[in-house]
């Protein structure tokens, strides 16, 4: 089996390399950002991408939309994605495309039972299916749940000061983080409240509408 593996983490890219010749497979190309998986996915075409969700430049979700854009590109590529954790709006999108097989979506944390795992490759370059249980679970309590109720308590610390109007330097300095770590806390926020690369800028006065939006509920 030919495999493409888009992993921007030295260590997990050079870990599954391992794992994945071990198990048979052969890794045509490993790469650790969104544009070089859609060169390499068209260069190569493999049997299966696997992918990280979160990618250069902006660690949001590019792996995800390159995910996308492969299914739409190559009907028949197999794509499992691997993520931190559930990346509710791109998750569904990309399940959606489940009709045509050859779809998966699992936590990281899986990676760690390997039999689970390779398992769970096969089946979806077969053409099945893949999905981690948190994955089902978060989809289908996504409607009716406050997406606010998704952040972390440290998530939460964070959107409070942007919405006092912080910079990043001086989130940073009220909560002792670096900017990098700030960053990274808000670019979950941005993306477990749903708000897409796309809405440029404007995604961090839309995450603070919604946060005075729900305070302001009675």
């Amino acid at each position: 089996m030919r495999v493409v593996l888009a992993e921007d983490s030295v260590l997990l890219r050079e870990g599954l390399i391992r794992l994945l010749d071990a198990s048979g497979m052969e890794v045509v190309a490993a790469v650790d950002e969104a544009e070089g998986l859609l060169r390499a996915a068209e260069e190569h075409r493999p049997e299966l991408v696997i992918t990280d969700v979160r990618m250069p430049p902006t660690h949001t979700d590019e792996g995800l939309r390159a995910a996308l854009v492969l299914r739409r590109q190559q009907p028949d590529l197999a794509v499992l994605v691997l993520s931190q954790y559930v990346e509710e709006r791109y998750a569904a999108q990309l399940l959606a495309s489940a009709a045509a097989g050859g779809v998966g979506y699992l936590l990281k944390d899986r990676v760690a039972d390997v039999a689970e795992f390779i398992d769970a490759l096969r089946r979806v370059a077969s053409g099945g299916t893949a999905l981690d249980p948190e994955v089902v679970a978060q989809l289908l309590l996504r409607g009716n749940s406050d997406p606010l109720e998704r952040l972390t308590p440290r998530e939460h610390e964070v959107l409070k000061l942007m919405a006092e109007g912080r910079s990043n330097a001086g989130i940073g300095q009220a909560l002792v983080l670096s900017e990098g770590a700030v960053g990274k806390h808000i670019g979950n926020i941005f993306a477990k409240l749903d708000l897409s690369p796309a809405e440029g800028d404007h995604r961090r006065v839309l995450a603070v509408l919604q946060f005075l939006k729900i305070r302001s509920l009675p």
